[in-house]
């Protein structure tokens, strides 16, 4: 097992070598080339703890999800962009290399957020929409058709390609909004969201995505639904990685490790209408949950966690 980790960081390694070597992240055959080696390597099941890294791993790692960041939002500028050209944008996004990756993750977080809410929520917030805000289009016209969307990101070029892809729209240009803010600077307003998702590149590490989870729980309205982004093994080397047990504000009711071409991890937590006030808070172990149990839904394994109960 150790020799099979070792003989991963040394391909990520060698391919992250290569990506920084690069002029330009901007889609093209050596870039899509390089990135897809990535992504390859890391979608094979690997027990990985990203604690046990050396440094050099550890700064390596994270110099690898800011340039995929880069890249990925480069990548979803372009097809917007392309996408956007066309008299009826919606009906050519399929265009997008990835679209049949995000149709699978959006039925995943539907699923999910169906057996954790008892309606369908009538307004949503999406933390990190971009150029190309996929999972709310999906979900917006397949899943949740009568449901409220509010887009926000901090790029507003990101939120102009947005908008020209559904302004043609009928339905989902009066469902569909676009706010240009950083969610720091956010409050109020987030009480009136049933459903906040965050996604996966706010807080480019542990670091940013905490005080981005802590803003949330501070403003969210009790008993609200928080539904977010995670890495889980190998895949960690492509995206940030958040613990359940670092929402210390909310109830974590699911958490489910993709093992296909899904790439992100999904946890679907509820924000506590009191405060936990528990002899264990802050003393947060690599083991602060336990499995409830086990279902399926032919991607991997389902896992429902539940906190520990005060001790």
């Amino acid at each position: 097992m150790e020799y099979e980790q070792e003989s991963l960081v040394v391909k990520v390694s060698e391919i992250y070598e290569k990506i920084s070597k690069l002029e330009s992240l901007n889609p093209s055959n050596q870039v899509n080339f390089l990135f897809t080696q990535l992504v390859l390597s890391c979608i094979p099941t690997c027990p990985i703890d990203v604690t046990k890294f050396s440094n050099r791993v550890k700064e390596m790692r994270s110099k690898l999800i800011t340039l995929c960041g880069k890249a990925e939002g480069l990548l979803e500028s372009h097809y917007s962009s392309l996408i956007g050209s066309y008299e009826n944008p919606l009906k050519h996004i399929s265009l997008f290399p990835y679209y049949s990756n995000y149709l699978k993750l959006s039925q995943l977080e539907f699923t999910m957020l169906s057996q954790n809410c008892s309606q369908l929520p009538n307004k949503v917030a999406f933390v990190g929409s971009g150029p190309l805000p996929l999972t709310s289009i999906v979900l917006a016209s397949y899943h949740m058709k009568t449901t409220t969307f509010h887009n926000y990101d901090i790029d507003s070029m990101a939120n102009s390609q947005a908008c020209d892809l559904v302004s043609s729209d009928s339905d989902l240009s009066k469902r569909m909004f676009f706010h240009t803010s950083d969610i720091m600077n956010v409050s109020d307003v987030l009480k009136e969201y049933q459903v906040v998702f965050l996604a996966a590149l706010v807080g480019m590490n542990k670091e940013e995505k905490t005080r981005v989870i802590d803003h949330l729980a501070k403003n969210m309205a009790p008993g609200a639904i928080l539904l977010l982004r995670s890495a889980h093994g190998a895949r960690v080397f492509l995206y940030p990685v958040i613990d359940p047990c670092d929402l210390q504000e909310f109830e974590v009711l699911s958490v489910f490790h993709p093992t296909d071409d899904v790439i992100n991890s999904i946890i679907v937590a509820r924000k506590k209408s009191m405060p936990l006030i528990s002899l264990n808070q802050g003393l947060c172990s690599s083991k602060c949950y336990e499995i409830h149990g086990l279902n399926t839904l032919n991607h991997g394994n389902l896992i429902e966690e539940l906190t520990i109960d005060e001790k």
